[in-house]
This record gives structure tokens, sequence and C-alpha cells, in this order.
């Protein structure tokens, strides 16, 4: 692995690293945010929620994406971080060769089997996607469409119980508030049909 330094350097390595392969990305919602904020989000989240101070995990949070979503390979990700950062990327990461649906049985199927580490990645990631499927939804995304996310995330959250006891009820408390605003949605919508 490359010697980046510091803790705080590496860290500075990989938010780079992950900036300049997310540069051309915008997330789905309507202000349609640049991409990097994303990984940035989860990295602070596993920080200041979960408590999370190593580097390679956090690291990890903000490359998780990478492979996913920019063509990096795993080997770029090794030689620039190390192994254990590209392990942990590699184990949150979905097979993108398979079709959408299967792709989202597969994280329910993995999830228990993942590491401790890599199952608070997940966790924080999905606290963050749920944050934005609350308050700043895909464009195209139907009511329904986003009830299904929060459950679906609810049944991938499940398999990573017992790995951060603080990033676990973080989630539980944005996913009840998810579907209140959610019902509340739903009753506005229901209201303005019947009037």
């Amino acid at each position: 692995m490359p010697e980046h330094g510091s803790d705080s350097a590496r860290l500075l390595a990989a938010a780079s690293f992950a900036a300049k392969k997310h540069r051309d990305q915008r997330r789905k919602g309507a202000d349609a945010t640049p991409y990097i904020n994303h990984p940035l989000a989860v990295a602070e989240t596993l920080s200041d929620v979960g408590g999370v101070t190593d580097t390679d995990i956090l690291s990890a949070a903000l490359l998780h994406d990478t492979v996913e979503d920019t063509g990096t390979t795993l080997e770029e990700l090794e030689d620039a971080f190390g192994l254990a950062v590209c392990k942990l990327v590699e184990k949150v990461s979905d097979d993108k060769d398979l079709p959408k649906d299967e792709r989202k049985k597969s994280q329910i199927k993995h999830a228990p089997k993942l590491s401790r580490e890599a199952k608070s990645i997940k966790l924080a990631d999905k606290i963050c996607n749920i944050d934005d499927v609350i308050k700043n939804p895909p464009v195209k995304w139907s009511l329904d469409r986003r009830r299904e996310y929060l459950r679906w995330a609810g049944q991938v959250v499940a398999g990573c119980r017992g790995s951060n006891p603080a990033l676990e009820a973080h989630f539980d408390a944005l996913l009840r508030e998810g579907r209140k605003v959610l019902s509340s949605i739903a009753g506005d919508v229901g209201d303005k049909r019947v009037g």
C-alpha cells in the first residue's frame, strides 16, 4: 500500500480519489447534489453517529461506491489504499452484472455474512439513503416506491444487527420518521382526492 502518512492524510487521499471518480455524477434527488456528497455523508455518519475512528473503515466508506458506480477496479483500490480497504469496499459493493431485483435480494441475503466493519458501512449507507428518500427523493419515484425502499432497507439492516448499536438505533429512528412522513404525504394525497 502506498504511504499516505497520517490517518488524516489517508482519509483526505480517499476523499480526493472518490471525488475524482464521482466527478461527473449527481444524486437522483430533485436538487441533483454532486454524488460525492453521499460517500462523505456515509463516512461522517460512521464517525459522528457510530463512533467509528478506524481509518480503513472510514476510507472504505468514502470509496464504497467507486467499484459499483465508476468503473474503478479492486486492483486499483488495493494499489492506492491497501488490501483491508479494498476488501471492505468489495464486501459492500453490488454485482452490477446482476439485474436490479437480484442485486436487492443479494444485499438482504449477504448482509448477515458481512464482517462487523462492513455491516457498519452498510448501515451508514442505508441511513444516508433513507434520509434522501425522505427529504430529497429521486424525482421520478412514486410514494409507493419510496415506501418499498424503506421496507427493503429495513430488511438489509436486519442482517447487519449487532455490529454498531448507535448506528442501528439511528437507523431505527430514521425509519420510523420516514414511515411517518410518507404516511403523512399519503394522507395529504388522499385528502386532495376527496376535496
